[in-house]
């Protein structure tokens, strides 16, 4: 089973050639990592632009959950503002006044007044409205240069 010197040589020199063709990069193996490159480089960008206009539109999402809840909420106070009962109430607890036929009665413990931190205002929320805009007529003479 031996074989002639010529044959063995020819087969080694044909598996080397096989060899070498399998690790070689042919010209359709070139063009088809061209092909493959041009196509992932023309996906790239659309695919990019798809997922910012994705986080865009979740973001204005998330802004249309919030307006709409600030717009529900204002049309609750302009219900409420609608009604007599309402503005007669925040008259009466904000501004202090009263029906001309009632005898209204302001009460005043005998305790002083709770001192806020010296960086708050001067005012306390149960200041009558005329205290509070004598006080910003006052702080706005105070500020030299403004206004001329």
């Amino acid at each position: 089973m031996s074989q002639p010197a010529g044959e063995s040589s020819r087969a080694q020199a044909a598996a080397l050639a096989a060899a070498a063709r399998s690790t070689r990069l042919t010209g359709r193996a070139a063009v088809l990592a061209v092909v493959i490159c041009a196509i992932a480089l023309s996906l790239a960008y659309p695919v990019r632009e798809y997922i910012a206009q994705r986080q865009q539109i979740d973001q204005l999402l998330a802004q249309q959950q919030t307006l709409s809840a600030q717009v529900q909420a204002l049309q609750q106070q302009d219900t409420k503002l609608t009604q007599t009962w309402y503005i007669e109430q925040q008259a009466r607890d904000q501004l202090h006044m009263c029906f001309p036929d009632e005898q209204c009665y302001e009460v005043i413990s005998g305790q002083p007044p709770r001192t806020a931190s010296p960086a708050s205002s001067k005012q306390s929320p149960s200041d009558p409205w005329y205290d509070k805009l004598l006080q910003s007529v006052k702080r706005a003479d105070a500020q030299p240069g403004k206004g001329k």
